[in-house]
């Protein structure tokens, strides 16, 4: 956090020309930046810097040999990677308005026209090396977040799993010891006016003793630690059919599915309970299914509804179109580096998690130890 923070964190501004002479000029006018200044004398080498170095800025002649300033903007801008990458032609013959418009087609930011001026050129560089650099301390920032976002989320369920412990076996079992001792009463001589207060008050700790093991289970079920994800996923299902009415299925692919770390259990069961959290409050839906997915030792999760289906902001994952409970299931799939996805069925919306092989196998290992 401290280093995403520091205000100054030096930039690389990469320089590519063919003609060393003006590589040494662009490095004397660009001293004062004090950044880092990276020097190419040909596209090649620049395509080589470029996959090592995180480049923010690249300044290049136009006309090179072998590849001009125009093949490599566009090569550059074809990776994915440097799609944000400012880029900035120096040119002394291509300035007309059709060269300048061929530039900014291939991906260029600015142009410089020769003679070069040096307030302008250090003026033009420093506002995008200073993007770049404020682009990468918000980029510092947000994957900060989402680090204390994950262990908020481990915390909750943790504390869930203590909260769930104390409740059953504190309250829990002074309500049961209640029951018995009202119990014990019944089969005492009294007279027949207490039978009916008696037997109320039997009843309502039935109720609650009953309710208390309902909240306890779905804070943490034990069946997560004691049995594993299957049988958890299978017990919170039925409950789901039997409190909503909503037809639920659970399918398993392959059918001798393999057990995983207890932290991915964890995790993945809370995907669960929040997607069909999600079909119960807003998709109108009278089934769906969840279907855990092994193969290569990745693992695929969907949960899927037959329901009203949602909107195009929300399949997009638009800030603001998404709620808590989506919202929660992407940071947890963030973490373990996966990937969240929405999609149309028909009818209904499918919700696809897809948890990388590394993470999948190594836990799965980590699970057989």
């Amino acid at each position: 956090m401290k280093e995403a923070m520091n205000t100054h964190e030096k930039v690389d501004i990469l320089m590519v020309d063919d003609q060393p002479s003006k590589l040494l000029t662009y490095e004397v006018m660009l001293s004062e930046l004090n950044e880092n200044l990276i020097k190419a004398n040909s596209g090649r080498e620049a395509l080589e810097l470029l996959l090592k170095k995180d480049i923010g800025v690249v300044l290049m002649d136009v006309s090179m040999p072998e590849m001009d300033g125009f093949e490599l903007a566009a090569m550059i801008r074809d990776h994915p990677r440097f799609l944000r990458t400012a880029i900035i032609f120096i040119s002394a013959v291509h300035l007309t308005d059709i060269d300048r418009l061929k530039g900014y087609q291939r991906g260029a930011v600015d142009y410089i026209s020769v003679p070069v001026v040096p307030e302008l050129l250090r003026a033009k560089v420093s506002v995008f090396a200073e993007l770049h650099r404020r682009a990468r301390q918000l980029e510092a920032l947000n994957d900060e977040l989402r680090r204390l976002s994950y262990r908020l989320m481990t915390a909750q369920d943790e504390e869930r799993r203590r909260f769930a412990r104390d409740l059953h076996d504190g309250i829990g079992q002074d309500l049961a010891a209640a029951k018995m001792m009202l119990d014990g009463l019944l089969q005492m001589p009294r007279p027949q006016l207490g039978d009916r207060a008696l037997n109320e008050a039997s009843e309502i700790i039935d109720q609650a003793i009953q309710q208390v093991r309902s909240i306890s289970h779905l804070l943490h079920p034990p069946l997560l630690d004691e049995v594993g994800l299957l049988s958890a996923l299978r017990w919170f299902l039925t409950g789901m059919t039997e409190r909503s009415g909503i037809q639920t299925k659970l399918e398993l692919q392959p059918l001798d599915f393999p057990r995983l770390a207890p932290q991915l259990e964890r995790t993945v069961f809370r995907m669960v309970q929040e997607g069909m959290t999600n079909v119960f409050r807003h998709s109108h839906a009278q089934k769906a299914s969840v279907t855990l997915t092994h193969e290569a030792g990745s693992l695929l999760l969907r949960v899927q509804d037959n329901g009203m289906g949602v909107s195009e902001h929300t399949m997009q994952l638009r800030p603001g179109s998404i709620g808590i409970g989506i919202g929660g299931m992407r940071e947890r799939a963030r973490e373990l580096g996966g990937e969240l996805r929405i999609l149309k069925a028909d009818p209904g919306t499918i919700v696809e998690i897809v948890i990388p092989a590394v993470v999948a196998s190594s836990s799965a290992t980590l699970a057989t130890v």
